[in-house]
């Protein structure tokens, strides 16, 4: 299976470059660059242009990196979003997660951790480099509001479910582990997804290690 990429950065030579590079990969294929946000809407116009991954940059004009993301998670929620920018400070890592972002790399990765990582992405459904991990769980640190675990009653299945979320299994695979369906396993991630108001994988797997759910080894 061939997976359709779509890079969106403002600068031209760099998205092409990139572009460039993923072509060389096997199993991928570019569509086509986009400059902004609006861009890429409008390309989604047309059936055709709606690709399974979108490698995103966060500073744009008219429509930034976290607008887009969070635009393409309400309304394309099945397509993977990775971050690809030169920033690689918490607050944006933080807010590309928020968004939706399965995977944030800087643009100075070597092709073959950004090959590993769009292979991470369809397989795994997503890709955090060791320094982007690091950084979200100091952000577990700080104060956050969101609701604890002694305030929602999560059942036994939901807290095994939980502690698995944070390991590199697929969803095929935790269901494999807890002897159910894949169809289950969707099931306890979406009511999770709506007790805890959270929106990705990534969210559950942060709000697992603050719970202490899952203790980091």
């Amino acid at each position: 299976m061939t997976y359709k990429v779509v890079v969106v950065d403002d600068h031209l030579l760099i998205a092409k470059a990139i572009s460039s590079i993923i072509e060389g990969f096997s199993g991928f294929e570019v569509l086509y660059e986009a400059e902004n946000g609006k861009v890429l809407m409008d390309k989604f116009k047309v059936r055709v242009n709606i690709p399974d991954i979108v490698l995103m940059d966060i500073s744009m004009p008219i429509m930034n990196g976290f607008e887009t993301t969070q635009w393409l998670t309400d309304n394309y929620p099945d397509i993977v979003v990775m971050a690809l920018s030169v920033q690689d400070d918490d607050d944006s890592l933080i807010k590309m997660i928020k968004a939706g972002a399965k995977g944030y790399l800087h643009k100075n990765v070597h092709p073959t951790e950004l090959e590993v990582a769009l292979k991470n992405l369809v397989d795994k459904g997503m890709y955090f480099p060791a320094w982007a991990t690091s950084k979200v769980f100091m952000n577990l640190s700080k104060k956050d509001e969101r609701k604890t675990i002694n305030e929602i009653k999560l059942s036994e299945r939901e807290l095994e479910f939980l502690s698995y979320v944070c390991t590199e299994l697929t969803y095929k695979e935790i269901a494999d582990r807890m002897c159910c369906s894949p169809r289950t396993v969707e099931g306890y991630r979406d009511a999770l997804f709506e007790k805890l108001e959270i929106k990705t994988r990534v969210g559950l797997a942060m709000y697992a290690v603050k719970s202490h759910i899952y203790e980091i080894k």
